[in-house]
């Protein structure tokens, strides 16, 4: 099997794997973070065929929706990948993608690195801001029946790892401990380009939710 045949059979396996995930989490949240890295790499040295393997299969098993446990990814996509008879090397990688990708905290420092997972990741964190990482941002509040915002619940900025994973916070709390953080720890050139202007986009968003909120407009 040829790599572009590895990559349709990728897709579909994603597709039918996610077909009931949560609305921020689902196939159409892995179909932009695959368009995200195709376009961010243009501009980078890397290895499309881990790009696009990588984020087709980032979130096949978020370890937010498996009692937070981080192996179930990995772990599923090597044994697909084994299947498709991917080389040893490319499946290490795509591992080490989806063990590396997510943010975790303020506190947390990813163990790997490479040139692939700088722009996925990238592609990843832009679907977590803007129009789109908004509607999620409370798709996924809703879905964790989170209240939307408290203003004696403050944000909690630095949190642990474990803190961060076991956060039943306000929904606009999220904002603060993630969303606004993500702009200055984008990778690439064009990531960060494309993240000002979205993250210009939720300051708006947010100081109209406070208007609001305050019945000032």
């Amino acid at each position: 099997m040829n790599k572009q045949q590895i990559i349709l059979t990728t897709e579909a396996f994603v597709k039918a794997t996610l077909e009931n995930a949560e609305g921020g989490h689902d196939w159409f949240h892995i179909l932009r973070v695959w368009n995200n890295a195709k376009l961010i790499s243009k501009n980078e040295n890397v290895d499309s065929f881990i790009i696009e393997l990588g984020a087709l299969l980032h979130d096949i098993a978020d370890s937010k929706f498996h009692n937070g446990d981080e192996t179930i990814g990995p772990k599923i996509a090597r044994e697909f990948l084994e299947k498709q008879r991917v080389e040893e090397s490319v499946i290490i990688h795509i591992e080490n993608i989806i063990t590396n990708i997510s943010y975790k905290g303020g506190n947390f420092s990813q163990k790997f690195t490479s040139p692939e997972l700088e722009v996925i990741q990238d592609a990843d964190r832009l679907d977590a801001i803007g129009a789109v990482g908004i509607a999620r941002c409370f798709n996924y509040g809703g879905f964790k029946n989170r209240p939307l915002y408290s203003p004696e619940i403050s944000p909690k900025l630095n949190q642990t790892k474990e803190e961060y994973k076991n956060s039943k916070a306000p929904t606009i709390n999220h904002f603060y401990e993630k969303l606004l953080l993500l702009k200055d720890r984008m990778n690439t050139e064009t990531g960060k380009k494309i993240a000002e202007e979205r993250h210009n986009y939720m300051e708006t968003f947010l100081q109209q939710f406070y208007n609001e909120w305050n019945g000032e407009k």
